[in-house]
């Protein structure tokens, strides 16, 4: 079932494609397990459960602002993924919560992608008659340009879908090439947060007095608010990805700011505030 926020006149709809229970040593290089301990208090019960596990939340979030239906990154899609075998092949549920949400396909203007490692960019495509072309017909897909190029040199990483979920739309005519700090509509805005990759984006939104921010990757699990320097395996430069977390939670925290957390379980949205340097993160009600 989607989730529904409200951003001042921006409307916040989560669509999920999966959840799955992740290891914290699946995730981060060395992770210290007694900070999940030290932070058990609000990290249950969506972001850890009983066996000690991270739930990984896989999932879209469906923007209607100004008139324009703006989907901000399109999860795995239904295809193999040979490097995280458990998230291959994960059939068209997806697009059934979509069209349960009340979208489909053709009703969204905007694909907005974060970044373009492959649990980001899958629904951008759909195989049909052994081709994959755009699942949007009717949209403008944003890249950011940098990461685009990145990827397009022929890097290798966390892209693997690059040439099937990517490309595509652009030999399909589909695609804009965007600058890191790009004006959506009047009330949403890309925001650079490199380091998890080398074009990496947030998303701002800012309408009628209220403000939210959707991280993309510069965090996975909230509990990295409180461990900035865990490097996730798929960093793109661990450094810069730790800098730019330090640098988001210094922003947002007691800022009362709603923060979406693309990998977040739950209701994925929620508050930052730190305490005497104990950093919390506090669901939605």
């Amino acid at each position: 079932m989607a989730l529904v926020t409200q951003v001042g006149d921006v409307k916040v709809m989560l669509v999920r494609e999966t959840l799955q229970p992740v290891p914290a040593e699946g995730m981060y290089v060395e992770p210290d397990m007694g900070v999940f301990e030290a932070n058990a208090d609000w990290l249950r019960p969506y972001f850890l459960d009983d066996e000690g596990n991270m739930p990984l939340s896989i999932h879209a979030l469906v923007l209607e602002s100004e008139g324009q239906t703006i989907m901000v990154d399109t999860c795995i899609g239904n295809r193999p993924i040979e490097m995280v075998p458990q998230m291959s092949h994960l059939g068209e549920g997806f697009l059934d919560e979509l069209a349960a949400a009340g979208y489909e396909p053709e009703d969204i203007d905007i694909v907005l992608c974060t970044h373009l490692h492959f649990d980001h960019v899958g629904w951008n495509t759909i195989l049909v008659d052994g081709e994959w072309v755009p699942t949007f017909p009717n949209a403008r897909y944003l890249f950011n340009r940098a990461e685009y190029e990145y990827w397009d040199s022929g890097a290798e990483g966390a892209a693997i879908t690059f040439g099937d979920a990517v490309r595509p739309v652009l030999d399909a005519g589909l695609a804009d090439l965007v600058d890191s700090d790009h004006q959506v509509t009047g009330e949403i805005s890309l925001e650079p947060s490199p380091g998890h990759s080398p074009g990496h984006v947030s998303v701002r939104i800012s309408s009628a007095g209220q403000e939210a921010v959707i991280t993309g990757d510069l965090v996975h699990h909230p509990v990295q608010f409180s461990a900035p320097d865990w490097v996730m395996t798929a960093d793109d430069d661990p450094s810069r990805a730790s800098e730019t977390r330090r640098t988001f939670r210094e922003r947002y925290a007691d800022s009362g700011i709603l923060i979406f957390g693309t990998h977040f379980a739950g209701p994925s949205c929620g508050h930052l505030s730190n305490a005497d340097g104990r950093w919390v993160f506090t669901v939605k009600a």
